[in-house]
């Protein structure tokens, strides 16, 4: 008699439906596994035969074949324990194989027979539903995360044991109802009220927040860069339950979700070493993994130090900065995630970090501040919209009890003018202005004939690209719609003219 249980795979950031076949043949007792299994695949042999003695069970002894179709997937990870355990159990006569139709089945088991968490359950449950899956076994400890896909029976289950009891009817498992806790936005810790003086970079940082626009923040040491960039998560728009989701997925995939926690609500915040090799910015490995950009989806990049990132690792950054995705190629195949993040960079001046200071030295010569800006390329710095300077704060600034304007305020004008943007963009792909495609350049950001004389002349004396060009365009949408204008009017072109670095290079 031949066992199929359904399990799943993750590829990328979807799932492939997993069938495993389960039959047994004459020859010495063992078991073997097929279907382009890793190893870890391969040791669930020795994991999924003490975990069935163990559970008081019949392990029959004949020469078990395991095949995990379809055979072209590779197959990785210990999650097809709980399903090939199941295929045996069934093969031995002790449960009927109706017991598990219309049922995909994932989870790791341990000698004992404990399910222990699987990664990737998210995607496993939205393919479970679009292919039709009424119910889904899991291991307790991801059943939350499971039941954020609607319209799917989720059955907890904590050990293998118990899953038996379940299926030949002796004592049934209650099906998982999620308590609403998840919904619950977590706390931000830092408020912008808390930052003393740098009244100008807070408002360039409401500007990216309400467009969507990268930052590159430069100063001297310990004048706020960090603590600003931590702030900045506190004034972006709550995300909806699909971005939430969205998110919650690569994190699953990645095996990031914090404990406790099935559906991520806060934007994320990543910030990462400069150490980090490419791969783990934008993802790879032998199976390619979601690298921190792609973490970073609907979020918030900070890179501190950013000239000391290697070049190779900024420079791969160039094409999904543009497409808001990366796509990794490998012999197998190519993979796709999402990566549409913003990016928030800050940098010391020079090596010593005191270059334009205006109280402290700087110790550095010319030459060796010109080497080490230029370690960031023209190309990249041309596809960051807001270049500001960070000055140091002065004392009666940093000992004055007054506080300034709460992240709260600020995020509801960012929401306001973000509300705008949803309303501009109805029934399109694009979020926010900074997403603008050059048709929709030339639809929204029209200029008067006073605009068109300014960015005339900034075109001439920054010797802007026709990327910078537009990026400009893009900004000066996002302060007039902070604004709650219609149009862009030359106070809103001149702003962010300013947040454009003198003599940047043109780089098309």
């Amino acid at each position: 008699m031949l066992a199929r249980i359904f399990s799943c795979a993750v590829i990328g950031l979807d799932g492939v439906v997993v069938e495993v076949e389960v039959d047994y043949t004459n020859g010495q007792p063992g078991m073997t596994i097929v279907g382009l299994p890793d190893t870890a695949v391969q040791e669930s042999r020795e994991r999924v035969q003490t975990a069935v003695k163990n559970a008081g069970l019949h392990f029959p002894r004949h020469r078990i074949v395991v095949n995990l179709a379809p055979a072209s997937v590779r197959k990785e990870g210990p999650y097809y324990d709980l399903p090939i355990a199941l295929g045996v159990i069934v093969l031995g006569g002790h449960l009927p194989p109706a017991a598990l139709e219309s049922t995909l089945v994932i989870g790791e088991l341990s000698l004992d027979g404990v399910v222990r968490h699987a990664r990737g359950v998210l995607p496993m449950a939205a393919t479970a539903r679009a292919q039709g899956y009424k119910r889904m076994i899991v291991p307790e400890v991801d059943a939350a995360e499971a039941a954020l896909i609607p319209d799917i029976e989720v059955i907890p289950v904590s050990t293998l044991s118990a899953l038996y009891d379940h299926l030949s009817g002796r004592r049934l498992i209650e099906t998982f109802q999620p308590s609403g806790e998840e919904l619950t936005p977590l706390f931000v810790p830092t408020d912008f009220a808390e930052v003393k003086g740098q009244e100008h970079v807070k408002r360039a940082l409401e500007v990216a927040a309400a467009g969507g626009h990268n930052v590159l923040m430069s100063g001297s040491p310990g004048s706020g860069k960090t603590l600003l960039a931590r702030a900045l998560p506190g004034i972006l728009p709550e995300m909806s339950i699909e971005e939430s989701l969205d998110v919650t997925r690569i994190y699953s995939v990645a095996d990031q979700l914090p404990l406790g926690t099935p559906l991520i609500r806060h934007r994320p915040f990543r910030a990462p070493h400069h150490t980090i090799s490419h791969a783990g910015l934008v993802g790879g490995g032998n199976i390619p993994h979601p690298g921190e950009i792609s973490l970073a989806h609907r979020g918030v990049l900070f890179l501190d130090e950013f000239p000391e990132f290697g070049s190779r690792v900024l420079e791969v950054m160039r094409q999904p900065m543009e497409d808001k995705v990366v796509t990794i190629s490998r012999a197998q195949g190519s993979l796709t995630f999402s990566a549409n993040f913003q990016l928030v960079a800050a940098m010391n001046p020079c090596p010593c970090g005191f270059a334009n200071d205006a109280v402290k030295p700087c110790t550095c010569s010319a030459s060796t501040v010109t080497k080490y800006q230029k370690r960031i390329s023209g190309p990249l710095l041309d596809r960051i919209d807001i270049h500001i300077e960070v000055p140091r704060v002065d004392y009666d600034k940093l000992s004055s009890d007054r506080l300034g304007e709460s992240s709260a305020v600020i995020r509801a004008r960012v929401q306001a003018a973000r509300q705008l943007q949803t309303e501009r963009f109805k029934g399109t792909d694009i979020v926010c202005n900074t997403d603008m495609r050059v048709a929709e350049v030339r639809k929204f950001c029209k200029l008067d004939e006073t605009g068109d004389n300014l960015i005339r002349v900034a075109m001439s004396q920054l010797n802007l690209s026709a990327r910078g060009y537009h990026r400009i365009l893009k900004l000066a949408r996002t302060i007039a719609d902070l604004a709650g204008s219609e149009n862009i009017q030359t106070p809103h072109l001149a702003e962010a003219l300013q947040y454009r670095p003198k003599g940047m290079l043109n780089t098309m």
